[in-house]
């Protein structure tokens, strides 16, 4: 039984991690990198189908935005299920897993008859594809050594970017060759090759040994990770990010086929910007090396903003840089989000995996009420409305940045003072 808020099994032996230029480190960075493309690319391949689901269909905009929202509201309750199943049976079987049945789950997307039948099965996907993010970070802090885990993480998240890349990049040419079952089943076998190579390559767990844990305690231990106030902090600027994003992704497609650009079919090439996000985390994580990771966040919120103003000048020049600056901008911001709040468990005594669990949790909530709200805004009053909704989201995440920053830097110097005071004899001092 595990203490609530506390790690489950602990570390094991005096495993000190793999470094950055060992083959055990390269064949992590290469599994994990492969599964986030994968995990990604499933999950959000169908937002540039957006329109072609509508007209296949026969649904209307903000209704086809319900095949990405479906999948990232079960993505939330997954986490709950997967985290502690992590915990229980092991990292490395339940990222395997996740990657194999989601892969079979969008293979039986891909044949949906009809809307319904579509819905359950990306309802479902959410469940299994939660297991990867669920226990990857968790993964890569108890395996990497200190020293590299930081690069690690931004292979990680460099790799979920390639794979929103080539979810922008890969269905719209592939649904005009076959339609939506080729489009569905070429992703779905992606994620199939990427579980059989993750099998291959993953090293098994030596820094974590697993062990019985209640799901009562784990969920509980997942919220409780929120009574950290920088945690707390941390996701809620996680949430309005992420929700700014892909409620801009969700609508740019509709706003690309409507005047003044009535850009059809091509409306798919302004997703060409897409992979210049890919360098955002490497960029992210030396920047934050150099000026702190409060600074960083805070320059990738201003960016983000900027880059949103950008997507509203009626230009498509200007669209496809803001297109390309916003995909920057928050991949940077995710990478280094994600890193801090389990670093923050890490040094607060914390579980990992739950702390990790709660911030993907309050993230894949904004995807899916800002990614819905979004296309309705579209469809109510167009591009204006999606704008506003992803600046104030923007101001929300920085604002909840900077009191994440504060916090954590009062809140370390206060522990360094008293494990000072701690360690100290009475009456001696330190040469």
């Amino acid at each position: 039984m595990t203490t609530v808020g506390l790690p489950a099994p602990g570390p094991v032996g005096a495993h000190t991690g793999h470094v950055a230029g060992s083959a055990s480190y390269r064949r992590i960075v290469v599994a994990l990198m492969a599964g986030g493309l994968a995990n990604f690319s499933l999950m959000y391949f169908v937002q540039p189908l957006l329109p072609a689901l509508a007209a296949h269909y026969r649904v209307s905009a903000a209704e086809s935005s319900h095949a990405l929202s479906v999948t990232t509201l079960t993505i939330i309750a997954g986490l709950l299920v997967t985290g502690p199943l992590a915990d229980r049976v092991g990292r490395v079987p339940v990222m395997r897993w996740s990657l194999l049945a989601s892969g079979v789950l969008g293979i039986a997307s891909a044949l949906a008859p009809d809307w319904t039948t579509l819905l359950v099965t990306r309802g479902l996907l959410g469940f299994t594809l939660a297991g990867l993010p669920a226990a990857a970070l968790a993964y890569l802090r108890e395996e990497v050594a200190a020293g590299s885990h930081a690069r690690a993480n931004a292979a990680y998240i460099a790799g979920t970017a390639a794979g929103g890349a080539a979810a922008r990049l890969l269905p719209v040419p592939l649904e005009a060759l076959g339609g939506w079952p080729l489009a569905a089943g070429v992703v779905a076998l992606v994620t199939v090759v990427a579980g059989a190579l993750m099998s291959v390559l993953l090293p098994s767990s030596a820094g974590f040994a697993p062990g019985p844990v209640e799901l009562r305690e784990a969920v509980l231990g997942t919220l409780a990770a929120l009574g950290d106030r920088v945690v707390a902090l941390l996701c809620v600027a996680g949430f309005a990010a992420m929700g700014a994003f892909v409620g801009t992704y969700n609508a740019i497609g509709f706003r690309l086929q409507a005047p003044p650009f009535q850009l059809g079919a091509r409306a798919s090439l302004v997703y060409l910007a897409y992979p210049v996000g890919i360098a955002a985390p490497l960029v992210a994580r030396a920047l934050a090396a150099r000026a702190g990771r409060g600074r960083a966040l805070g320059g990738g919120m201003l960016l983000l903003t900027g880059s949103l103003a950008l997507l509203s000048v009626p230009d498509l020049a200007a669209v496809v840089a803001g297109l390309a600056l916003v995909g920057f901008a928050f991949l940077g911001v995710h990478s280094l989000l994600s890193g801090w709040v389990v670093d923050r468990a890490l040094r607060r005594g914390r579980g990992t995996a739950q702390a990790s669990s709660a911030y993907l949790g309050t993230y894949y909530l904004g995807s899916t009420i800002a990614g819905a709200l979004a296309t309705l805004l579209w469809q109510a009053v167009g591009w204006a409305g999606v704008a506003v909704l992803a600046g104030a989201l923007t101001l929300v995440a920085l604002l909840a940045t900077v009191a994440a920053a504060r916090t954590d830097q009062t809140t370390s110097t206060v522990l360094d003072r008293v494990r000072f005071t701690t360690v100290q004899p009475v009456g001696r001092g330190t040469p």
